[in-house]
């Protein structure tokens, strides 16, 4: 498990990104590069780590699902994820 403070960075990162967007398509459209410099440092879509939901592992994401390849796993085995079964051949 991820600490609740890199989660809750993460969360803060994403509501600045969409906060400063539009903000942000606008300076670049002006070509105006100095006021882009001006914008705080985490509203840039850069910054941004995929992280697994549940578990908040930054490593092995799968978007697809929004989860870690650990917690895909666990809950596939389980039957939790609705289509999903094992490999056989």
């Amino acid at each position: 498990m991820a600490k609740e403070s890199m989660k809750a960075r993460e969360v803060k990162r994403q509501k600045m990104v969409a906060k400063y967007a539009a903000k942000r398509k606008a300076l670049k459209e002006a070509g105006d590069y100095e006021g882009l410099q001006r914008l705080p440092k985490d509203a840039s879509p850069v910054r941004l780590h995929n992280r697994c939901k549940l578990t908040g592992r930054p490593k092995g994401y799968m978007r697809t699902f929004g989860i870690s390849r650990v917690t895909f796993r666990e809950m596939a085995n389980q039957g939790l994820i609705p289509g999903v079964r094992k490999a056989s051949w």
